[in-house]
């Protein structure tokens, strides 16, 4: 039996101890559920994954949450509170001849000792498709208990049997409260922390820190130590953190955003819902977000565009010129200037009437030309310009219209009359409602004497 065999096993505790010259981050992580921060959601006292892991009953996680939230040090804390042999893997560095040997390991360790082990890949959305089935029999065996970490979406970046075999839970990111009440630990902390440099924090420096930080543990302790290791201590050798230094420490806030990931996603969701919700203080600021973190500036000009047409529709149609104004604009301007005419559109999109019933009756006109019968084109509105047309009655009947008071007639295009397109009384679609509401009077008149 080759020593490796149980080099994971022993002393589970050292795993996430860092070495002394490590970040603070590293050094500072929370080695038990007791000093662990945050995500109270899913391991508060009787929540269900505190439950399972005390009980050891677990068999597959993927925890799910953006970057510096604990997914990595909750994998580490769960394999000492189950005295599970515990094994990390990468989902960048890793092959499936990787997990095959840890698997065939795990198997030989448990036949002679009992000792299950937990094999923990970190960044799962990285392993190709192959690499995540290759995990299933071992899971399906009990070979393996499993714990994936991901900043993605495991919905649509993890194979579904994987997915369907695991509990995902999904890690927050933390509270300024929580981030604060870190930095006040790692201050005091003589051993792991930086109670050797006698520091202290400010209100306005904590609160600072904190804030940009944006739910970011790691960025957050980095931060901290940064500013203490590169402040000069005073005569009493006391190191004093003011704002001024925690500004300096963080030179730009770093915004989560993947360009094709949930907070992509997410973020243009909430745009265009708080444009929908007329809320234009919502949809500025969620505008904000995405030019902030870099976002496509002809992304967003498609998307109020859409906008103008499916939400705010017939109710203002000077939305829709607003809207194509605006992304024609920003492809000459770029940013930054590019920002004052999105905030325009996009504040004239949100205080504008809203009608989605012109986008309705679309959906339902082609959901019946897919579906239904296909109707034909009445004789009176088919072509006529052609020889020969007279002879197949195509155009006999026409009225045209123009030639009418008001440049109207009733004269029905449609055979059976449906009605597709059903106006509300919101902005300048109520004078169109009137106008509709008359011509279709009209059209049942017709088709009453018609039939009669």
């Amino acid at each position: 039996m080759s020593d490796d065999l149980f080099q994971s096993s022993e002393a589970p505790a050292t795993v996430v101890d860092a070495q002394p010259d490590a970040p603070l981050a590293s050094r500072m992580r929370p080695r038990t559920l007791a000093e662990y921060t945050g995500q109270r959601h899913i391991l508060g006292e009787g929540k269900l994954l505190r439950r399972a892991v005390l009980a050891d009953r677990f068999s597959s996680i993927i925890l799910y949450g953006p970057p510096g939230v604990g997914k990595t040090t909750l994998a580490h804390i769960i394999s000492q509170e189950t005295k599970a042999r515990f094994v990390t893997l990468s989902g960048v560095e890793s092959s499936v001849a990787d997990i095959r040997k840890e698997a065939e390991a795990a198997q030989r360790l448990k036949k002679l000792t009992g000792q299950g082990t937990v094999l923990f890949v970190d960044e799962i959305h990285r392993f190709n498709k192959a690499q995540q089935d290759v995990l299933l029999p071992h899971l399906e065996r009990g070979t393996l208990r499993f714990i994936g970490a991901t900043t993605h979406n495991p919905f649509f970046y993890v194979n579904s049997p994987l997915v369907s075999r695991s509990q995902v839970f999904t890690l927050e990111p933390l509270s300024i409260e929580d981030l604060q009440g870190l930095m006040e630990r790692a201050l005091k902390d003589e051993e792991r922390g930086l109670g050797p440099w006698k520091a202290t924090l400010t209100e306005e420096a904590s609160l600072h820190l904190a804030t940009v930080a944006d739910g970011d543990a790691r960025k957050c302790l980095n931060a901290l130590e940064l500013a203490v290791l590169s402040s000069t201590p005073d005569a009493e050798g006391k190191v004093t953190i003011d704002l001024t230094t925690s500004e300096e420490s963080v030179q730009q806030k770093t915004v989560v955003y993947d360009g094709d990931g949930d907070a992509h996603y997410d973020t243009a969701s909430a745009f265009i819902k708080s444009m929908r919700a007329s809320d234009p203080d919502a949809a500025i600021y969620w505008l904000a977000k995405m030019l902030y973190a870099g976002e496509d500036i002809r992304f967003v000009a498609r998307r109020i565009v859409i906008a103008a047409s499916e939400d705010v529709g017939m109710a203002d149609s000077n939305a829709l010129r607003v809207a194509v104004a605006a992304q024609q604009a920003v492809e000459v301007i770029g940013m930054p200037e590019a920002r004052i005419i999105l905030a325009h559109a996009v504040v004239y999109i949100a205080t504008a009437p809203k009608s989605n019933r012109a986008y309705m009756a679309i959906n339902a006109a082609l959901d019946d030309v897919k579906n239904g019968r296909t109707l034909p084109v009445p004789k009176h509105l088919r072509d006529s310009h052609y020889k020969g047309a007279k002879q197949f009655g195509h155009g006999e009947g026409y009225l045209y219209p123009h030639d009418f008071e008001g440049g109207f007639v009733p004269q029905r295009c449609l055979e059976g009359g449906k009605q597709y397109y059903d106006p509300t009384t919101n902005g300048l679609e109520g004078r169109i409602k009137e106008r509709l509401d008359y011509y279709r009077q009209q059209w049942e008149q017709q088709a009453a004497q018609s039939s009669s």
